[in-house]
């Protein structure tokens, strides 16, 4: 029989039947069926909105081994360990953190409401996939929110000047309503480029440019194997120390602090980076993570914040464009309209990728729905 998808290089699918697929996995998996929709969810935003490197390449690449070699729980249950009323820390129980943040998320805009601000705090957590589904959820409910995660003890960038990996890339997002716009919704890792990036490169055969991985010696690298060869360290936002280095490096360790010394998750500058080879190292268990909300509404008349939003976000859009085939935007509004667009019009997934969900549709005995079409 012909494979329809042999001659093609992209199958689209409708948003909600990935959705739907990927929550059947998950649940398939032991999540529970509400759980597993709103990871699915959250896993499917990286497709949507054209982050695909965190999309559901990470299904059968990260989060089905993690869960089937125990490094994630299907069924747990974060645990309350202490509770001041605006501040909660939770033991995460290795739960599937796609549905986890935004659990903690929810949480502690409950409790927002009522304190102007609250937190909630985590260790013992697992990977959340995109920070931005979380707290662009939040910032279409009027609140501000933060979201960040260290690495657990994974260990892949180096402190400038120093030989041994001692953090991860320990993303953070920060999320506001922006009156009638798009949500503002800084997404953004504190090394140069995320791992998913890299590795993407890699799995397509291509090389990276200079400037996102180093070798030992700190020569630009543009195989990006070598990350997973343990010869390439990722590289701190702003480069080389005269441009910016030791903001991002600044900027990896505010997330260090407040994600998990905070909770008491693993931590990478932990004395046991300073033994080996000071390679990159180590897998992402025990990560931390902490969720920030703030409820304008609770502290001011919300009308008066959302119209003086609208006003600050009307006025980056309307800005005087140096080049008049590219307009003036901000985090969060390229990917809004990405996602509106494959929302009306369905996901393009590259065919490699749709083979291997039909393939874990074959295995596991469930449904892939029909593709909305080949390319």
């Amino acid at each position: 029989m012909t494979d329809l998808t042999d001659s093609v290089t992209t199958v689209r699918m409708a948003h909600r039947d990935l959705v739907t697929f990927a929550a059947a996995v998950f649940a398939d998996r032991g999540v529970p069926t509400e759980r597993a929709h709103i990871a699915a969810e959250a896993l499917c935003y990286g497709d949507l909105a054209g982050m695909a490197s965190h999309g559901t390449a990470n299904l059968t690449r990260l989060y089905l081994p993690a869960i089937d070699e125990g490094r994630i729980d299907p069924a747990a249950t974060p645990e309350v360990l202490a509770d001041t009323g605006a501040a909660v820390l939770l033991d995460g129980k290795r739960a599937l953190g796609l549905w986890s943040a935004t659990d903690a998320l929810d949480l502690a805009a409950n409790r927002a409401r009522e304190t102007g601000i609250a937190m909630v705090s985590v260790r013992n957590a697992t990977h959340f996939g995109c920070a931005g589904f979380h707290t662009g959820r939040l910032a279409q409910r009027h609140f501000v929110s933060l979201l960040a995660s260290n690495c657990g003890r994974q260990r892949i960038a180096r402190a400038p000047g120093g030989r041994p990996a001692v953090l991860g890339t320990n993303p953070l997002s920060v999320a506001s309503p922006t009156g009638r716009h798009h949500p503002y919704v800084l997404d953004m890792s504190t090394t140069v480029v995320p791992t998913g990036r890299i590795r993407a490169a890699h799995r397509a055969g291509q090389a990276i440019p200079e400037g996102w991985l180093e070798d030992a010696d700190g020569r630009a690298v543009t195989d990006p194997g070598a990350l997973d060869r343990r010869e390439g360290y990722l590289r701190w936002l702003g480069g080389d120390p005269a441009t910016g280095a030791y903001k991002g490096y600044g900027l990896g360790l505010l997330v260090e602090v407040l994600a998990a010394l905070v909770p008491g998750a693993g931590l990478g500058p932990e004395p046991a980076a300073l033994t080996g080879d000071g390679g990159p190292t180590g897998s992402d268990d025990d990560i931390g993570f902490v969720a920030l909300v703030v409820a304008p509404g609770a502290l001011r008349p919300i009308g008066d914040f959302l119209d003086q939003a609208d006003g600050m976000f009307s006025t980056l859009l309307d800005c005087p464009r140096q080049d008049e085939d590219r307009a003036v935007s901000y985090p969060g509004w390229h990917e809004a309209e990405q996602a509106a667009r494959s929302a009306a019009d369905g996901v393009d997934l590259p065919v490699e990728r749709y083979r291997e969900l039909r393939d874990l549709a074959a295995q596991r005995g469930l449904d892939l729905p029909r593709t909305g079409g080949v390319q």
